[in-house]
């Protein structure tokens, strides 16, 4: 389960750096809406490095497992209004929301977490 979690946040860190890519594109100049398409795929990639710092350290470090979870959630939930509103398509909303549910629900299983520290 822990490796299943760790290529979820890695295959959402891909997602963000290609999200960020495809901004060059896209967008012929920087604009606002060139700026704000940016910032998603930076959201995307920084909640995969969350979500992979959580399968190192979140087992000894419940405040991280706790963010970790409330930011798969947030990311979750605004994705899915992104998609709604921009008409994404079923296979856009199947990956991002597969990846971003799949981290959150393994977020939350403490076995999906590094070993535990010994003292």
């Amino acid at each position: 389960m822990r490796r299943l979690y760790q290529i979820l946040g890695a295959g959402l860190l891909l997602l963000g750096v290609v999200h960020m890519f495809s901004t060059l594109r896209i967008f012929e100049a920087v604009s606002p809406g060139a700026l704000w398409f940016f910032s998603g795929g930076l959201a995307i990639g920084l909640t995969g490095v969350l979500n992979l710092l959580n399968s190192s350290y979140g087992r000894v470090a419940a405040g991280l497992r706790r963010t970790c979870i409330g930011v798969n959630v947030v990311m979750l939930m605004f994705a899915l209004m992104t998609g709604i509103v921009t008409g994404a398509s079923v296979a856009e909303f199947v990956l991002v929301l597969g990846f971003l549910g799949g981290a959150g629900l393994l977020a939350s299983f403490q076995v999906a977490q590094g070993p535990s520290m010994p003292r």
